[in-house]
């Protein structure tokens, strides 16, 4: 190699090394605006509910209710920790919401690519779908305890019904957007119906999937603690209302609080998925 060859190579490494520095600085501080933001975003809430709760507890008539305020929330969870209240409500709503959203994965998914790939069950379909989504989770309640044996079973089938119709919807709305031409393709490439499902449709709609499954978590998370008010002695909703029973507002606020943790650990969990398996990323 000559001596200019290896001034040109030495000059393309600085330039890479440079690059690759910028890049690294941009992306640093773009985590670092991102971290900031979410910090304070809940200083923010923190101080709006700090602000609240002492407005409360000046007041003469609703200073019986101080316990709702931050100071008194966050010195429950050690004692509910403690006895294990928390552990044992996030465990057994856990477990509620997980056969729920499962079983409204297992029906919807495969439902999502009928109506996109055939028309006539879109069609036929069309009308009786959105009249059974338009009709509230909740009101299925009283059918659900006559039909169902225990509690639990009915929790579980009023999650999957209401978290099957986003996971449906997305299904067939990312089919809609794939390339009709690759079935063509696969077609004369000898694939059979299984190989269109699992090396073309899923992971061409895994997106979608993933997006309906959020949109189906959150859901399902808002029709469990509801539904947990009424018949059972375990999970999220319950523990609310037997802290609203005895008067323990601490209580109360810090299973609340938990809720909105949980969820929103669930919630970032599947953006990440999403992020995961967007085009954009691959």
């Amino acid at each position: 190699m000559s001596n200019g060859d290896a001034d040109v190579a030495n000059i393309d490494a600085a330039e890479a090394a440079s690059t690759k520095a910028a890049q690294n600085t941009v992306t640093a501080k773009s985590v670092g605006k991102s971290l900031f933001n979410w910090a304070a975003g809940l200083a923010i809430l923190f101080v709006l509910w700090w602000f609240g709760g002492y407005l409360i507890e000046i007041n003469p008539d609703t200073t019986n209710f101080k316990g709702f305020g931050p100071i008194p929330t966050f010195k429950a969870f050690p004692e509910l920790f403690a006895i294990g209240k928390i552990q044992a409500a996030v465990s057994t709503s856990g477990y509620r919401l997980g056969a729920g959203l499962l079983i409204a994965i297992v029906v919807g998914v495969p439902i999502g690519i009928l109506l996109g790939r055939s028309k006539v069950f879109r069609e036929l379909s069309n009308s009786p779908f959105q009249l059974i989504r338009m009709i509230s989770p909740l009101s299925w309640e009283p059918i659900a305890v006559i039909v169902f044996a225990t509690w639990n079973g009915a929790i579980v089938f009023l999650i999957a019904v209401a978290a099957i119709w986003p996971v449906v919807f997305a299904t067939a709305a990312g089919l809609a957007k794939v390339d009709p031409a690759w079935f063509k393709v696969a077609r004369n490439l000898g694939a059979k119906p299984w190989h269109m499902v699992t090396q073309i449709i899923l992971p061409a709609i895994m997106f979608d999937i993933l997006t309906g499954v959020r949109l189906a978590l959150g859901v399902g998370w808002i029709v469990l603690v509801p539904a947990e008010f009424l018949g059972v002695t375990s999970g999220l909703g319950y523990s609310i209302a037997d802290a609203r029973e005895t008067l323990s507002y601490d209580h109360l606020t810090a299973m609340v609080l938990t809720i909105g943790v949980m969820g929103y650990i669930l919630d970032s969990s599947c953006a990440m998925l999403i992020k995961r398996f967007s085009w954009h990323h691959q």
